[in-house]
Formats: structure tokens, C-alpha cells, sequence
């Protein structure tokens, strides 16, 4: 679930104590139709509710736990990466789609150059169009470096990614070396791939798409 740069200075006013209309308004110099599109928006996704009078607006109480968790974490994680990533999954069978999200899920709590601050499986649902099972893992975790990244985006294939931090990236010439030496390595190995389980056809119609792309 993403959410706008407004929504999150609300959120992070309204985590230590409800605020109404006028003081979310004085303290954000949001304007106040702008405030009360937010407002309701979030109101929608259920993250906060209200409570009183006047009207005083409250974060839900799992979203505060879950903010203080995170804060928690971060008070002793050094690796200056933070995303938010959406990882899709499908499946013939519904037990098979479950046991590929439990076991990508365990997969990245166990990497040394991951810290996850929160994972959560989606609902697993039906595709009547294609006959297929479908669902995707969320999560919000922090890297360490740029090779890690690397290796982040393609043995676990995100579709979405969010960047929370930094607002400026900066790698020094070797982190940079490095994380091109992951990037050669993962094509090699994929090509050797390729050699050993296509024919010689296959391969010429592949590389012919391919270059004709890039042309």
C-alpha cells in the first residue's frame, strides 16, 4: 500500500495523539481542501478513524504498533537502502502458490544483507480468466549495499518498488564495481543457461528478437 507524501505527514503528526481538522491544518500548511481529501482518503483505507468533539482524527491502533515496531528496528539498522517492494506470484494449484510465498518469505528474513522491517502475504485469489492462482508479498526492508541490490531485483523479480530512503544515492567506485560484477555474474550464469537447454534454433530465434529490441 503506497501513500502520498501528505497522507504520511498526517500520519506521523497524528502518531502520538489525535489532532483535529484546524491543528492538522495549522501544523501541516496543507490547504484545507487538499487536507480533507487526504483525510477522507484515509479515512477509506481504514487507517484512521475519529473519535469526539470536535472531531479529532486517530491513527488505528496496529498502524501505530506497526510504526513504533519499524522505528524500533531502525534505531540499530546501518544499511542505508529502504524500499517497499511488491513481489508477484502464480500458480496452477493453491497449495503450491502458498508453499512458493511461505517459503520466499523465510527466504528473505534469512538474507544477512536484508533487514526486513515488515512482510505480509496478500489473500490468494482465483483468476477466473486464466484458471490460475494469484497473490503477491509486500515488503518493507532495508539493504545494504548496491550489489545487494542487485541481487534483491533479480533472484526475487519485485514488480513494484518504492524508494522511502535516501533521497540521494551515492556509491563509491568499488560498491559500484561490485554490484557490476554481481550483475556479469547473474547474466553468465543465465546464459550458460540458455546454451545448455535450447537448441541451436531456439537460441538463433532468441538472440535475433533480442537484438532486433535493441535496434
Amino acid at each position: 500500500m503506497r501513500f502520498s507524501e501528505e497522507q504520511k505527514r498526517i500520519a506521523i503528526l497524528l502518531l502520538n495523539e489525535p489532532k483535529t481538522e484546524d491543528e492538522l491544518n495549522k501544523q501541516l500548511n496543507i490547504p484545507y481542501d487538499k487536507l480533507m481529501s487526504e483525510l477522507k482518503h484515509m479515512l477509506k483505507l481504514d487507517i484512521i478513524s475519529k473519535e469526539g468533539y470536535p472531531t479529532k482524527y486517530k491513527l488505528r491502533q496496529e498502524i501505530v504498533q506497526t510504526l513504533n515496531e519499524r522505528k524500533k528496528i531502525a534505531e540499530t539498522d546501518s544499511y542505508r537502502i529502504r524500499l517497499n517492494s511488491i513481489i508477484e506470484f502464480k500458480a496452477i494449484e493453491e497449495n503450491l502458490l502458498k508453499k512458493n510465498l511461505d517459503d520466499i518469505c523465510e527466504a528473505l528474513k534469512k538474507e544477512k544483507n536484508f533487514t526486513i522491517y515488515d512482510i505480509k502475504q496478500a489473500e490468494i485469489i482465483e483468476e477466473a480468466d486464466s484458471e490460475m492462482y494469484a497473490s503477491f508479498i509486500e515488503v518493507n526492508l532495508s539493504i545494504k549495499d548496491f550489489s545487494s541490490l542487485i541481487l534483491f531485483l533479480f533472484y526475487y523479480g519485485p514488480t513494484s518498488i518504492e524508494l522511502i530512503k535516501p533521497t540521494k544515492v551515492e556509491f563509491s567506485q568499488y560498491e559500484f564495481q561490485d554490484g557490476l560484477h554481481a550483475l556479469s555474474e547473474i547474466f553468465q550464469k543465465y546464459a550458460y543457461f540458455l546454451t545448455e537447454k535450447m537448441t541451436r534454433e531456439e537460441l538463433g530465434k532468441f538472440y535475433e528478437k533480442a537484438y532486433k529490441k535493441q535496434k
